[in-house]
């Protein structure tokens, strides 16, 4: 199991349901489902912050994790 230091978090309100984030996560850690992204499994994501940096709408980013 990987481990990071950030969690992910999606804000549903503002994904357009693009899928570029999904296009290049490194973990297939998210997918489309009723034209919105959606996390698979947490636990695989890296923290590498491709998503974030390539969502148009800025609707998926990473936080630090609380405690650490």
């Amino acid at each position: 199991m990987a481990s990071t230091l950030k969690t992910l978090f999606v804000d549903k309100s503002l994904c357009k349901g693009c899928g570029i984030c999904v296009a290049f996560c490194p973990k297939s850690v998210l997918n489309i489902s009723n034209e919105k992204v959606n996390i698979i499994d947490e636990t695989l994501c890296i923290g590498c912050g491709m998503c974030e940096k390539l969502c148009p709408d800025y609707a998926i980013y990473l936080n630090e994790k609380e405690g650490k």
